[in-house]
């Protein structure tokens, strides 16, 4: 087995539905979810870790990556020490990094990307329009400031989008984001049910 852990990367812009695909896959054992998101939101904001993360969020920019992906990775290790996460067991889902070519570079020692589920949506209104209600229903008051949310879209555009191109084109996956919940799922796990089969495979196979 790889000590890189085994992932399935779920992709596409703000507003696109990552997270919560992401926390159903979280429910059907032998799926962990990791979202950075939640990850920064739940960091202490009086740490210099938290300090950090709100000076960029509340612009709307990204987090430094070396600090990205070193928040990370101390999360994971402690889902593993806590027995939360079984990397030879359990496939990965990651939501939301990497979110730049340069931290794709940095996190290939810790992942090995068996698939990219993209979550395309050419309506940019009708996610802008998620953001917001999704600023109301969870209290994000980052999300809440329309600015920020633009300025958002067009950092994706620029940092996040070109991270397809580095990864094998035959990976990549698209599933059209703007379907219900149900059938957004339903294509999430055509592409997703076949990588947990061939984790569940080689795991038992290490184990005999």
């Amino acid at each position: 087995m790889s000590d890189r852990y085994q992932t399935i990367l779920l992709f596409g812009p703000p507003g696109s539905g990552k997270g919560t695909q992401g926390k159903i896959l979280a429910k059907i054992p032998g799926f962990f979810h990791s979202s950075t998101g939640d990850i920064f939101r739940n960091l202490d904001m009086q740490s210099e870790m938290g300090k950090l993360f709100y000076r960029y969020s509340s612009r709307g920019e990204l987090v430094p990556d070396d600090v990205t992906i070193r928040i990370w990775s101390q999360n994971m290790n402690a889902h593993t020490i806590l027995g939360q996460f079984k990397p030879n067991q359990d496939l990965l889902v990651l939501d939301g990094l990497p979110r730049s070519v340069n931290q794709a570079k940095l996190l290939y020692r810790y992942v090995d990307v068996c698939k990219v589920i993209h979550l395309v949506c050419r309506d940019t209104e009708e996610l802008f329009s998620r953001m917001i209600r999704r600023a109301a229903k969870e209290n994000r008051a980052d999300d809440a400031k329309p600015d920020v949310i633009r300025r958002r879209f067009e950092v994706y555009q620029r940092e996040t989008l070109p991270v397809l191109s580095f990864y094998d084109p035959d990976l990549v996956v698209e599933v059209d984001a703007l379907g219900s919940p149900a059938a957004v799922l339903t294509q999430l796990l055509n592409a997703a049910v076949p990588m947990q089969d061939a984790h569940f495979n080689r795991s038992t196979e290490a184990e005999a």
